[in-house]
């Protein structure tokens, strides 16, 4: 159980050395996005209830949800929801043990990232 070296080595890779790759970029955007659509849900609640409870209350609401501001949280909400999505795909294709492989996972990386941006653009057009 003694370990002599101990002292000399250290125990985990420090942020200076290591180097992120793109299959750990998108698993941290992948929960960034996640806890951002809830705050956005709760955006869009708060804007559901002022709209139940009176006309004034929901005259402020409807505009912070549709000024420049609530138009950029809509659409940055509307990235996430795309992009999340397509990270959960991803993550039910490594479930499977399939493109587990370091080049096929860096592919599914880009495919979630420009496939988001896409889907957005895409649904911004259509909407």
């Amino acid at each position: 159980m003694a370990d002599v070296n101990r002292g000399n080595r250290p125990l985990s890779p420090h942020l200076s050395i290591y180097r992120p790759q793109l299959t750990s970029i998108t698993s941290i955007l992948t929960r960034i996005t996640g806890n951002a659509l809830l705050l956005a849900a709760l955006l869009i609640v708060w804007w559901f209830l002022a709209a139940s409870t009176s006309e004034a209350y929901f005259a402020v609401a409807d505009a912070v949800i549709t000024s420049w501001f609530g138009d950029l949280v809509m659409f940055l909400s509307l990235w996430a929801l795309w992009y999340h999505t397509l990270a959960g795909i991803r993550h039910l294709i490594w479930d499977n043990a399939k493109m587990l492989e370091l080049g096929a996972a860096t592919k599914l990386g880009w495919i979630a990232i420009w496939g988001s941006v896409l889907l957005t653009v895409l649904t911004v057009v259509v909407i």
